[in-house]
């Protein structure tokens, strides 16, 4: 099956239907192509769009079409961009970086600015919108992935906001209307990664002083027009500054329609219908399934649709809640490590739908010079689960308390996984466990307050480091009383040492500096057992052949900005190898 799935060649791309891709089209250089509606699909519906509170994918997506901060990813290949910021110095200590703002740029016309016309954004603006991020508010979650430990004075000015936001970030100077300085308490081989995260966007103060949390004015390439019928509606800005490398007003499209179909197969089936362009995260099975009904869809040449593997910067796996008996016992922890059959969920429930299992740490096997193998974690090991269960009080599982997990629907396979793991701690250790399905919004307030004894989670990168992954786990920022919410480290994991590890990580000056010290950090990680990891990620994307500018991620970083509708010229075997060979940049 996979040899024939891979004779497809691999592109990742946003599809409409022929009908929207034609009507209201103009011609651009270098054959490009203005108009269209593209109709993507989330099978959550997005949680909010302010940048200090975004935690899951969907807003990720829908955000970063609308805000953008000083840099941003290229989405062909994950390097750093320039974007509000049209350059930047790095001063010799590599802990002062100056930023220069592009001049012109505009936010979105909105009834919050004088006359509902957009103003010019300046570097006071971008000092506000990072105050925004260091102040302690319920909505901010976002402020230990992005300034705290990192930029000067920050910490501070967090802790003085408890009692009223006032002075300013010390790191933090306006130079003049368009420079920016900002300075570091150490080198930091990711800063820029975190600059390109919709954490750390541009937003107007006229927006939150107008709008609060309900903001959705930024600069991007896209609008927030409406969220009705369970659609989230983004229409082009036209007073974006944006413009491609052959001169091109960006962006091309006129709309994007996000729906929310909650089931892969109400999303196959609207794919099949033309209602939507693209489907992720499909099994192997389905896929081979359409592939053998429709064979000349993919073989003709042009072909109808195309197919795409690869694996993602994603990991999927249960959260121990470390607060309360029985996971406060590693043993116990340990144990339910061993007991899980990882091979047998990748291919009897999963399908194939993974990369490989996670027997090694939390980090997924997609960064270059981070062997994750060289990390012990926990393979099935059923005589090593059942004797640690029997020597943390639960021999043969007697005794043991009753437990529940909790997770979101995520279409069916959540479910169906839970449904397996559920049959092998029977099977194995003689432990029943309950479950219950709640929506996202549930599952992450739960979580935050550790309402739950295990819960269902996966994180897929923010940015393309193991520092990312490893940031899930820090403990400083974890609270002492239960009845404050913690995020992202929602198991309440406290481990000094491991601290201190992803620590000089995060500060060192080179990568491989960094790499050694997270290397070691994850191993005192897995030897605590604090998660269960499960399988790493890999998806299978079928998608519609008149997307064009589109590229392929294992961070599934959505940018639509120079994305374009045309339908292949017949007779082409490929579009990704012809025209848009030609068109990157």
């Amino acid at each position: 099956m996979k040899k024939l799935l891979f004779l497809f060649i691999s592109l990742i791309v946003f599809y409409t239907s022929c009908s929207d891709s034609g009507r209201g089209s103009k011609a651009a250089k270098g054959d490009k192509v203005y108009g269209g509606v593209l109709r993507v699909n989330e099978t959550e519906q997005y949680q909010t769009l302010y940048p200090a509170s975004i935690t899951d994918v969907v807003s990720y997506h829908i955000a970063n079409q609308i805000y953008e901060g000083l840099v941003k990813f290229n989405p062909k290949d994950l390097s750093i961009k320039p974007c509000l910021a049209e350059k930047w110095e790095i001063d010799p200590t590599a802990t002062v970086y100056t930023f220069h703002l592009k001049k012109g740029v505009l936010f979105h016309d909105n009834a919050c600015f004088s006359g509902g016309k957009g103003r010019e954004v300046k570097a006071a603006d971008v000092k506000y919108a990072f105050e925004l991020l260091c102040i302690d508010s319920k909505g901010n979650v976002n402020f230990s992935a992005t300034f705290k430990d990192r930029v000067v004075g920050a910490n501070k000015f967090y802790e003085a906001s408890k009692d009223k936001p006032n002075g300013e970030i010390e790191g933090v100077k306006i130079v003049d209307d368009y420079t920016v300085k900002i300075t570091l308490t150490a080198p930091s081989t990711s800063f820029l990664y975190a600059l390109a995260s919709p954490a750390t966007s541009i937003i107007p103060k006229e927006a939150v002083e107008k709008y609060g949390v309900d903001t959705k004015v930024g600069t991007g390439p896209f609008v927030f027009a409406e969220n009705s019928n369970e659609n989230v509606i983004l229409i082009k800005n036209k007073n974006y500054h944006g413009i491609d490398s052959l001169g091109n007003q960006l962006p091309f499209l006129d709309t994007v329609v996000i729906s929310s179909f909650p089931t892969k197969k109400e999303e196959l089936d609207n794919f099949k219908n033309g209602n939507l362009s693209i489907v992720i995260g499909l099994s192997s099975e389905a896929i081979k399934d359409m592939v053998e009904k429709d064979i000349t869809d993919f073989q003709n040449k042009p072909p109808k649709y195309i197919l795409d593997r690869s694996a993602e910067m994603a990991t999927s796996y249960y959260t121990f809640n470390l607060t309360r008996p029985p996971f406060n016992d590693v043993k116990v922890r340990k144990a339910f490590c061993y007991a899980i059959k990882r091979n047998k969920i990748i291919e009897e429930v999963l399908r194939g739908e993974a990369y490989g299992p996670g027997i090694n740490g939390i980090s997924p096997p997609s960064f270059k010079g981070y062997d994750i193998t060289r990390i012990k974690g926990y393979d099935f090991d059923e005589k090593e689960a059942k004797r640690l269960l029997a020597e943390a009080g639960y021999p043969d599982g007697k005794g043991f308390p009753p437990i529940k997990i909790e997770l979101n629907s995520s279409g069916s396979k959540s479910a169906d996984v839970v449904l397996e793991i559920q049959k092998q701690l029977m099977e194995v250790l003689n432990v029943n466990v309950d479950f219950e399905v709640v929506s996202l919004k549930q599952k992450l307030e739960d979580e935050k307050y550790a309402r739950a004894d295990i819960f269902r989670a996966s994180w897929i990168a923010d940015f393309p480091s193991p520092e990312n992954f490893l940031w899930i786990l820090y403990g400083a920022g974890v609270p002492d009383d239960i009845k404050q919410p913690s995020w992202p480290n929602t198991s309440r994991y406290k481990n000094p040492e491991y601290d201190k590890l992803f620590e000089a990580g995060k500060s060192a000056k080179t990568i491989d500096e960094s790499y050694a010290n997270f290397m070691k950090a994850e191993q005192v990680l897995m030897d605590d057992a604090p998660i269960m990891v499960l399988w790493y990620g890999e998806n299978y994307r079928l998608v519609k052949s008149n997307i064009r500018n589109f590229f392929s991620n294992p961070m599934r970083h959505r940018d639509y900005t120079e994305v374009y509708l045309k339908e292949p010229v017949t007779g082409a075997a490929n579009p990704s190898t012809t025209e848009d060979k030609k068109e990157e940049h």
